[in-house]
């Protein structure tokens, strides 16, 4: 094998007694490093946010260097899945007016909130939807509701949790599309006292946020996994929201902290403040 190589015997028994350099020691415990956080993630942080925790704890490396480690090691973050459209549009041009206007990054919690849904596809049940609705300070859920029917019920459900946890003491600005759900006679009357949003016709950009958790829960969580019926969505939701996503899940718009940890720093900041 050696000839065929071209490599001399006491060249390759050489290499095989030579010590590894402080590089490739050093190589190793960085990709032992990145697939542990690789893991823990549960196989959904790419580069970047491993980049960024590896620099938390001391290491002293570039983005493009754990992604070429990555690579080379078959980890990569999970894909996005095209999304489908499941509500009907109102259009009532000259009642609805988009408040929000794209301001994402409102200074303190509880000062706008948007909302939308999304479908989930089981192999017993069918279709069932996730009502969210995010608070855009901190992009935590503050409310979801899972359900085996689009009425407006359980949209309102989802709406008065999250009304009741978030205790408001001031307007909040809370945007939609413009669902059938969100502009009936209902939705108006338990939004009394807050200020309704809605995105332009046809432009899911205008709700971006809410629009890439949904994106988000399926690409990390739901997409991986062949659901079965009604409970084991939920059960997979319930998971992924309030044991990863608000409590766990670094976030760059939150300085790279969880949405539960950037608005108790908030409120800590308040407090000596």
């Amino acid at each position: 094998m050696l000839s065929k190589l071209g490599i001399s015997k006491s060249g390759y028994y050489s290499w095989r007694k030579r010590e590894k350099s402080a590089r490739e020691i050093r190589k190793e415990r960085v990709v032992k490093d990145i697939k542990e956080i690789y893991q823990k993630s549960y196989q959904n942080y790419g580069a970047p946010k491993i980049a960024h925790i590896l620099r938390e704890q001391g290491e002293v490396i570039s983005e493009r260097t754990v992604g070429k480690y990555m690579h080379e090691n078959g980890l990569k973050a999970q894909y996005i899945r095209h999304r489908t459209k499941t509500t009907r549009d109102c259009d009532f041009s000259t009642k609805l007016h988009n408040i929000l206007k794209r301001d994402f990054n409102p200074e303190k919690p509880n000062t706008a909130w948007c909302t939308d849904i999304t479908y989930i596809w089981t192999l017993d049940d069918g279709f069932v939807y996730l009502t969210s609705i995010m608070d855009l300070y901190s992009r935590k859920i503050i409310s979801w509701k899972l359900s085996k029917t689009m009425e407006v019920e359980e949209v309102l459900e989802c709406l008065r949790i999250a009304k009741i946890r978030r205790q408001m003491d001031h307007p909040v600005v809370i945007h939609s599309d413009r669902g059938v759900q969100f502009v009936s006679k209902r939705y108006q009357e338990l939004t009394k006292g807050m200020e309704c949003s809605y995105s332009r016709k046809g432009n899911p950009w205008d709700n971006a946020c809410i629009e890439s958790f949904h994106s988000l829960i399926k690409r990390e969580w739901l997409n991986r996994q062949r659901i079965m019926n009604y409970e084991e969505a939920y059960h997979l939701v319930f998971e992924y929201v309030e044991t990863f996503y608000n409590t766990v899940r670094i976030h760059s718009h939150c300085e790279y902290q969880s949405p539960n940890d950037y608005e108790s720093n908030y409120d800590f900041q308040k407090k000596i403040n």
